[in-house]
Formats: structure tokens, sequence, C-alpha cells
């Protein structure tokens, strides 16, 4: 299901906080190796799995940066999908009004005006790859962080291969979604839950041959149900605490198996073109 939300105030909040990420970090980015003219193409995320369950957030258009090399005046421009995850979505929003998740996906398409072989011989795309990986990692932790995982931390950096063939710099990083809010117990008092869910988060930059293709995501590393089970007091588990704030179908939700989370984000990174 890719449902736009767009009657869901909820739904409307998240879009303005990643919207607000969206811009406050692209002008970090530096972008790829195309010559074309008008808009850039959006990313395609081209697994299926994007239509099952993800819901289109937020899409942004920019110029990213302008820089002189030589005499050469390289201008970047990018487009970029932001997605949610709606079940986990919804029930953090019933269980805890919260605003952001720690299940997002984007896919970001960068170009370079003009193409990398019209530059000075001086600038090679080594020097501008790097660039460009430096500035999507800065723009990874900030898109985040406007998610509600703060904290994000490299774990890893290697190399993977995308569906198309082509070798992408790859990057691992743990981070923190903060829970803030009450769960009601037996006695018919309440009690603050004011926990950390782990969070991993998984990034990849290549370049296929056109331009520079951006996509990462995030999930919880441990069930939010269990996170927010060890919050409350006595023999309470965290599914029973959410199924009575919310109903059955959000504590499932909440009590996804993280692996289930990574086989997704990671399928969905490897096919974006």
């Amino acid at each position: 299901m890719n449902d736009s939300s767009g009657g869901d105030p909820s739904g409307r909040t998240r879009r303005r906080l990643l919207a607000a990420g969206a811009s406050a970090t692209a002008l970090g980015l530096a972008g790829c190796l195309g010559a074309r003219e008008g808009p850039v193409p959006e990313p395609t995320v081209t697994n299926e799995r994007i239509d099952d369950g993800w819901r289109l957030l937020d899409e942004s258009e920019s110029a990213v940066f302008e820089r002189t090399y030589g005499p050469a005046t390289v201008r970047a421009l990018e487009r970029t999908l932001i997605y949610e995850y709606v079940s986990v979505a919804e029930a953090l929003d019933e269980t805890f009004d919260a605003s952001g998740s720690p299940v997002v996906f984007f896919a970001t398409r960068i170009d370079l005006r003009p193409a990398l072989d019209g530059l000075p011989a001086g600038v090679g795309r080594g020097r501008l790859m790097a660039e460009v990986e430096t500035a999507a990692v800065d723009a990874f932790r900030a898109r985040l962080r406007s998610a509600g995982t703060d904290g994000l931390e490299e774990v890893d950096e290697g190399t993977t291969t995308v569906v198309v063939g082509h070798t992408a710099t790859a990057w691992r990083f743990a981070g923190e979604f903060a829970l803030d809010g009450e769960a009601p117990l037996p006695d018919g008092s309440t009690t603050a839950v004011d926990e950390a869910v782990g969070v991993t988060a998984r990034l990849a930059v290549w370049h296929d041959g056109t331009d520079v293709l951006v996509a990462g995501g995030a999930f919880p590393s441990e069930a939010v149900t269990a996170v927010i089970g060890d919050a409350v007091p006595g023999s309470l588990d965290g599914e029973t605490v959410v199924e009575s704030i919310a109903d059955a179908e959000a504590a499932a939700a909440l009590a996804t198996d993280p692996a289930a989370f990574d086989e997704e984000v990671s399928v969905l990174i490897v096919s974006v073109e």
C-alpha cells in the first residue's frame, strides 16, 4: 500500500519534520555526473516491496550547491523521495502521539552539471565522489534526526553491489529513537515511558554511469514492544500495553522482528535506479 496520507494530520506533521530535515541538509549534498537539461528525474525504487506497507511521505527538488573548480562552475541538483513504514508510524502515533518513526527509507538522485568529463583535468571522479560520500553521510544523520532517530554513530563501512551491478560504498550506523509517553497500569493508574529504542541504519552511495544515487533507511534493532515492556513495572508485557492504548494491530506492528525490517530496507536500497 502506497498511501499518500493526504488527510492524516500526523502524516502532515511527519512530512513537515522530514521536509525540514531535507531542506536543512540539501546544501550538504554533492552530486553527479550527468549533462542533461531540465529537471532531475526522480529516483526509482524498483522493488515491489515499496508498494506494500510503505507510503511516500515527502519529496524534494533543489539546487544542492554551486562550486567553482578552476575555470568551471559546477552546479549540483537533487531529487529525493522519502518513505515511512505505515503500520509502525501509525502505531507510534496512536500509542505515544509520536510525530516521527524509526522505520524510514529514502532515495536521492544527484546530477552534477556540467558532466564530470567536462571538468578540468585536475578535478577527477575520485575527488567528487569522496565529497559526495562525506556529504551524504552528514545529510543522512540530519534526515534521520528529523524523523526522531538521534545519536547516530558509524558502526561499519564497506561495499555492496546494487541490483544493476554497480558497486556502492555502504555504511551501517547505530542510533536511538526516543519513546516518551504514558502507559496504563492494571490498578487504573499510569506510568511514564521514557526509553530509547535502538535503531540500525543503512546507507549506500554509488555512481550509475550518469548520476550519483544515494539510498538509505533505518529500522529498530530491537522490538519496540520489548522496550515498552522493560519500561513498565510488574509483569506487564509491551504488547499488552500497546494493545490497551491502541489495538492489537498496533501491538503487532511494534512487535515486528528487527530482522524483517533489516531485510526490507536492505532490499530496497540496492533496488534504487
